[in-house]
């Protein structure tokens, strides 16, 4: 016969084969569920149930049964994560999800995934020739999603933390020195994207930041623009999220030369606005189509950024390096790297430092010149 014990503590009773067994109730998703405990003995079974309802008291025990790894990722990706991180962000992990992780491993049961498993998945996705920075990536929402899956008893632990993720190698950066900076800002010199360059290497933003832009981020008067949005692309959409971080939410001071180009820059859309009339799709973007929808990254690589270059003289470089252009320029002139930083809108001023330690040794020179002439 069963030994009750109190309310929601479950019951130990003897077997007719001899064996004991404990029985107790967890809360899965879909309502209330008993859940049997075997062993030898009593004491052993005793344990089991002591342990088990102990978890069971760190929260809500979910039963993984049959779940497979790809039904678990599309529940994490929607029951826990959505709401809880940037749109930006959730648009990445379902992509990240949806192309690499639940084609390879989808088909796994939860509870059988194992580290050979992904060990040989991050393999498989190198030699198809996925960059070692993707496959981090990869690593760190499967990582996240499988810590998940332990914190809600599905298994017993993750199963991957002795899985070693491949080490990408330092992103290299390609920013223009100062003349080149200018000659592409020359060769841009009313062309219909010249705005658009033109912030990029005056203020560092993002080319999703600067194709998020709305005229109501812009104080023209007061030289500022406000970061308050990126472009992003959602299973093949482009629409508008949240910015990268908390950080990138930023106002960043206009140039001079930047508020004359986007006030030359209105004065063309307004003239095109007109030319279409009820054709154009006003969003209130700065930068957009000649419809006035959002701007195709590709398409705008590749029909004016590429020929732009090409047209100025300079090597092919990606649209991020005007980026680092902003910076190397800014800091290669000592402004001070907490500005920098800001302007840019990194989470940490330990990135900006990172990203551009090859500027410091000439900032160090300067530093140790001033110092030499203050203590003469």
């Amino acid at each position: 016969m069963a030994k009750k014990r109190g309310n929601g503590e479950g019951s130990i009773s003897r077997r007719k084969n001899g064996g004991w067994m404990a029985q107790y109730a967890v809360y899965t998703a879909k309502g209330r569920k008993r859940k049997t405990l075997y062993g030898n003995t009593r004491q052993e079974v005793a344990t089991k149930l002591a342990r088990a309802l102990s978890d069971r008291e760190g929260g809500l025990i979910f039963d993984a049964g049959n779940q497979s790894v790809g039904e678990y990722m599309d529940r994490w990706l929607n029951d826990s994560l959505k709401d809880t991180v940037r749109q930006s962000t959730l648009v990445k992990y379902e992509q990240l999800v949806r192309l690499h992780i639940s084609p390879a491993l989808g088909r796994i049961a939860l509870k059988s995934l194992s580290a050979a498993h992904v060990q040989g998945f991050y393999r498989d996705r190198l030699d198809s020739g996925l960059s070692p920075a993707t496959v981090q990536k990869i690593h760190a929402v499967l990582h996240k999603a499988l810590d998940q899956a332990a914190s809600w008893s599905l298994v017993p632990r993750n199963p991957i933390e002795s899985v070693k993720a491949p080490r990408p190698a330092p992103e290299e950066i390609r920013p223009l020195n100062r003349e080149q900076a200018k000659a592409l800002l020359k060769t841009a010199r009313r062309k219909r994207f010249e705005a658009l360059y033109v912030l990029a290497v005056t203020t560092g933003l993002r080319q999703g930041e600067l194709l998020g832009l709305k005229w109501e981020d812009v104080d023209l008067e007061n030289s500022l623009i406000r970061v308050r949005r990126t472009l992003i692309r959602n299973r093949g959409r482009l629409l508008l999220g949240e910015p990268k971080t908390k950080r990138s939410r930023r106002t960043v001071r206009l140039t001079e030369a930047a508020v004359q180009a986007l006030k030359e820059h209105l004065t063309r859309q307004i003239e095109q606005m007109e030319r279409l009339g009820d054709l154009y799709e006003d969003q209130g973007l700065i930068f957009a189509t000649q419809r006035g929808t959002l701007v195709n990254p590709t398409n705008l690589r590749k029909r004016s950024f590429g020929p732009l270059l090409e047209k100025a003289g300079l090597l092919p470089i990606r649209f991020h390096d005007l980026r680092h252009t902003c910076a190397t320029l800014l800091l290669s002139r000592n402004v001070n790297p907490k500005i920098v930083s800001e302007m840019l809108g990194h989470a940490t001023i330990a990135i900006t430092l990172d990203t551009y330690s090859h500027v410091l040794p000439t900032m160090q020179d300067s530093a140790t010149r001033a110092l030499e002439d203050t203590l003469r």
